[in-house]
């Protein structure tokens, strides 16, 4: 097994006030990612499909309009780019705040991210998200929260993205981006081959003020539909996880009408 680069220690909180982020969450709410969208979609894309060896299965699975969550694991800072390069929607993400600082955070708010204050009960993350939701927009969210520093699947999820998918009530697409816990080893010249799986879409009924125990029920779903994914390609790899999607829709096309398929 490739060991894994190290990862710098995490900050968890940034000690700049709430109003300090108004005016990135406004811009979020507002105004639609621009150019710069466009260019780091290329350059990360290249580099993905080159160095990368990235591939993309069932991304049909994305909704091509309206509002939407995007729930892929998270290992590496190129999982946001990974997930994005194969839909030609401009996905829209949150960061953690400590990137909103210049020169990058000029980068992150063109590109239609938006912060959120970890472990200050962020409400203004929230409010954005409905915001670019309820102009049918596409949100990423990470159900673990933070990247993995072991390269493996988290155990629990956060409630996040159970409040967000039940006060919404978009549907949300479990994604498996496999391969990315090892980009980072990429100062070795050791350059993984990734794999975005997409899932079929989740949907739950919408509830206005969720409770704790609801959104993280709705989470833990979700999580588990991304860990069947994930485990599918550790055991079956890329080609086989393929192979058996197309054995699924032959039996399914040449099945008689009405006529169950085991």
């Amino acid at each position: 097994m490739t060991e894994l680069a190290p990862m710098r220690e995490q900050v968890y909180t940034d000690p700049r006030p709430k109003e300090h982020f108004d005016r990135f969450h406004e811009r979020a709410r507002t105004r639609e990612p621009d150019w710069v969208y466009e260019l780091v979609r290329i350059l990360t894309s290249l580099y993905s499909y080159t160095f990368l060896r990235a591939r993309a299965i069932t991304v049909g699975n994305v909704p091509g309009s309206g509002a939407v969550i995007l729930a892929p694991n998270h290992f590496s800072f190129m999982d946001h780019f990974l997930m994005g390069a194969f839909i030609r929607r401009k996905v829209r993400f949150m960061a953690k705040s400590q990137l909103f600082k210049p020169p990058m955070q000029f980068i992150y708010t063109h590109g239609g991210v938006f912060p959120v204050r970890r472990g200050a009960r962020d409400e203004e993350t929230f409010i954005t998200a409905r915001a670019i939701m309820d102009r049918q927009g596409a949100i990423a969210m990470y159900c673990e929260g933070g990247r993995s520093r072991t390269g493996k699947l988290a155990e629990k999820a956060k409630p996040g993205i159970g409040r967000l998918a039940l006060e919404t009530g978009a549907p949300v697409v479990p994604i498996a981006i496999h391969g990315s816990s090892k980009v980072r080893n990429w100062k070795r010249l050791q350059f993984p081959k990734v794999t975005v799986h997409y899932g079929e879409a989740l949907r739950w009924e919408t509830i206005e003020n969720p409770t704790r125990e609801q959104q993280q029920v709705v989470a833990d779903q979700i999580l588990t539909e991304i860990r069947g994914l994930y485990s599918g390609l550790e055991e079956h790899g890329r080609r086989g996880i393929v192979r058996r999607l197309r054995e699924q829709r032959r039996a399914r096309s040449s099945s008689p009408k009405g006529a169950a398929v085991a």
